[in-house]
């Protein structure tokens, strides 16, 4: 098992797939007028290509001819503090061939956003990188009580929100 420097466990390549797989939404990032764009997707894989389904004049269907772009999707527990994430980098092409075409659509891949989605745009996984965290306690040392996740505790660096009005003070004028 190869953990990178932050104590995170690095992912092998056939693992990054599986998880890829695993999930059904991604966020595709792309070049939009010169400036980078994050856009959520559902997909699917397809062996070790990402499969989008989208409309044909859609701003995504646009910037992804034949672009280079990264593929991220993830799963996270915040209760337990574990999770996984998974980026893929790879030429993105729009689907133009009649056979393939019948053969995608053909997949489990149901558009989630309303409207046609007869597009598809197919993203060649050529690098996968993935990192999983998972949580850990040493031999004989409980997590501190300040560490364990509790459902009533404000999340970390957050005060407490004030209960029905408790400590506000009227603006001086």
């Amino acid at each position: 098992m190869h953990v990178d420097g932050s104590g995170l466990r690095v992912l092998s390549r056939r693992e990054c797939l599986e998880l890829l797989a695993s999930v059904p939404i991604g966020r595709i990032v792309f070049t939009d007028r010169a400036l980078p764009a994050v856009q959520p997707v559902n997909f699917c894989l397809d062996g070790e290509r990402v499969v989008i389904r989208t409309t044909t004049g859609s701003k995504l269907a646009a910037a992804t001819r034949h672009a280079v772009v990264a593929f991220e999707a993830d799963e996270f527990d915040a209760a337990e503090r574990t999770g996984w994430s998974v980026t893929a980098v790879g030429h993105a092409r729009a689907v133009h061939d009649p056979l393939e075409r019948v053969r995608l659509a053909a997949l489990p891949l149901e558009p989630w956003a309303p409207g046609e989605r007869d597009h598809f745009i197919v993203v060649e996984v050529e690098q996968v990188s993935g990192r999983r965290i998972t949580r850990t306690r040493s031999p004989g040392h409980a997590l501190s009580p300040s560490s364990e996740p509790k459902a009533d505790r404000e999340p970390a660096g957050n005060p407490p929100l004030p209960q029905s009005g408790a400590g506000l003070r009227p603006h001086a004028r």
